[in-house]
């Protein structure tokens, strides 16, 4: 077992950074690196979706799953975009202690 939780997505992103530049028929990461940006976004739209029925099914392990397919593919959106996750814990961690509430009223999101 990992020793922290982020320690799996660390190492997923590498493997997805890995298989950036494999042939395509080889990797369905590289078929959506190949296959660009727009598609990428769009897989995790769909991804999205899919995690937000599996809430509303409530059923608990379809939820993990499809919210692990989500996680999966914004990670190869990071990677495209030119992130990493360690770009997104800063992010989380500038945010840590802000109540989004506090955050929406003076216009800048969480």
């Amino acid at each position: 077992m990992a020793k922290s939780n982020g320690e799996i997505l660390d190492r997923l992103f590498a493997v997805i950074l890995s298989r950036r530049e494999v042939d395509p028929a080889e990797s369905y990461v590289a078929q959506q690196f190949q296959a660009g940006t727009s598609r990428i976004a769009q897989k995790v739209g769909e991804e999205a979706v899919e995690t937000a029925l599996a809430a509303l099914s409530g059923d608990k392990r379809e939820l993990a799953s499809e919210s692990a397919d989500l996680l999966f593919h914004l990670m190869i959106l990071w990677a495209d975009g030119g992130l990493s996750p360690s770009d997104v814990y800063a992010e989380l961690t500038r945010r840590e202690g802000i109540s989004g509430l506090d955050a929406k009223k003076v216009g800048k999101g969480n």
